[in-house]
């Protein structure tokens, strides 16, 4: 385990401590902000039978959880690569939002299946009569402090008041920019059920999310909604979790596949290329639909995320019809250029004949009546595959 994570990836903690020396003062500074803030944000650990439960789950590995294949780091190249930044890395000027009204919801998709892509990794979907919301993040920052940490683009194009009333909210794992105290606080008093995977319900439940209302999933473990007669299966990832620096890896990270009455969408949730994706798409595949995260990624930390052409091969894996990429348009978690994912994960499925759908933040898409292709982002500098691969590790 302890090989899977002994530095901060994101940027932005590293700009924090200064590395080397400088780490100690980061320290200081994020405890004096946390004793002034509070600790709330950072969560709470799992304990008594939630506890139990991870360490008797087939993924733990004595002291938190394990990825089948552990991922690879390389710290100095990191260091190196925080001084070559894209001057792209966010964009410049405001981006196109799609604010439509909220009436566009009062009525089930034609299609029985619709995705409304809210940036980053936060989509609302309806599938047959559910409405389902993943990974939702409305905080102006993806950070424990309002005041440090990646700030968003632009504000979310859709408000928690014009949801439609929820069935049920995905979180994949802890890490801020999927797991947002705040705007879980604001779901409170939604009827939704919040399914996690093991331990990351200690942090909802100290949020005052009442128990009953936690689904706490294993790799493979499902839970039924009655709305839409939908099956929510919790899928293997490869990734890591935690809030704070001294919690690494003892909550569990997944995926999601949902299954309903005629249609099913598989989301990824944060991931490197791993073989058990070929087993998600012939235990639980085909899939109409897949969100699969194609940015926030770099060559010092290849299993940490896919990156644009991985995310088409894992598409494929899973035997995935229609492509909705995720995990890009909204933050900046890492040294590549702002539009570069999108770019690349283009050229990749025009390659491998994949169909993919591009909505602008806040448009909401149906993957059998799939919208033209819209260049709504500006043409910008970027690297292609064969000058700045992602690759990941232990793969055939």
């Amino acid at each position: 385990m302890s090989a899977q994570r002994r530095w901060p990836r994101r940027p932005w903690l590293w700009l924090l401590g200064g590395g080397g020396g400088g780490l100690l003062g980061g320290l200081v500074l994020l405890v004096a902000i946390a004793l002034a803030g509070g600790w709330t944000a950072f969560g709470k650990r799992a304990e008594g039978a939630r506890q139990a439960r991870a360490v008797g789950s087939p993924e733990w590995g004595g002291h938190g959880f394990v990825n089948p294949q552990p991922l690879r780091n390389d710290l100095w190249l990191s260091l190196r690569d925080a001084f070559h930044v894209s001057p792209d890395a966010s964009p410049t000027l405001a981006l196109p939002l799609v604010r439509e009204a909220r009436d566009r919801f009062a009525s089930p998709a034609p299609s029985g299946l619709r995705a409304t892509w809210l940036g980053h990794s936060t989509v609302l979907l309806e599938i047959g009569a559910a409405h389902i919301l993943i990974d939702p993040i409305w905080s102006e920052r993806a950070s424990p402090f309002a005041s440090v940490g990646p700030r968003r683009w632009y504000p979310p194009p859709l408000a928690l008041s014009e949801l439609p009333p929820l069935d049920a909210v995905l979180i994949s794992h802890d890490h801020y920019d999927h797991l947002d105290r705040g705007t879980i606080l604001a779901l409170k008093e939604s009827n939704a059920s919040f399914v996690v995977p093991l331990g990351v319900g200690a942090h909802l439940e100290y949020w005052g999310i009442p128990p009953e209302r936690i689904i706490e999933l294993d790799w493979w473990q499902s839970t039924k909604l009655p709305a839409g007669a939908l099956e929510i299966v919790c899928t293997p990832a490869r990734h890591a979790s935690g809030r704070m620096i001294v919690d690494d890896d003892s909550k569990l990270w997944a995926g999601y596949a949902l299954l309903g009455a005629t249609q099913r969408v598989y989301y990824s949730g944060d991931t490197g290329l791993f073989p058990a994706l070929r087993e998600i798409g012939e235990r639980l595949g085909p899939f109409d639909l897949t969100l699969i995260e194609i940015g926030q990624y770099g060559r010092a930390w290849p299993d940490w995320h896919l990156g644009p052409e991985q995310a088409v091969r894992a598409h494929q894996l899973v035997r995935g019809k229609v492509l909705l990429p995720v995990h890009w348009g909204a933050l900046a978690l890492a040294y590549h250029g702002w539009t570069e994912p999108i770019e690349r994960t283009l050229v990749a499925s025009e390659v491998a004949g994949v169909a993919v759908v591009v909505p602008r933040p806040g448009q909401s898409i149906e993957p059998a009546l799939p919208p033209p292709l819209e260049r709504w982002w500006p043409n910008l500098p970027w690297k292609a595959a064969t000058d700045a691969p992602i690759v990941s590790t232990q793969m055939d």
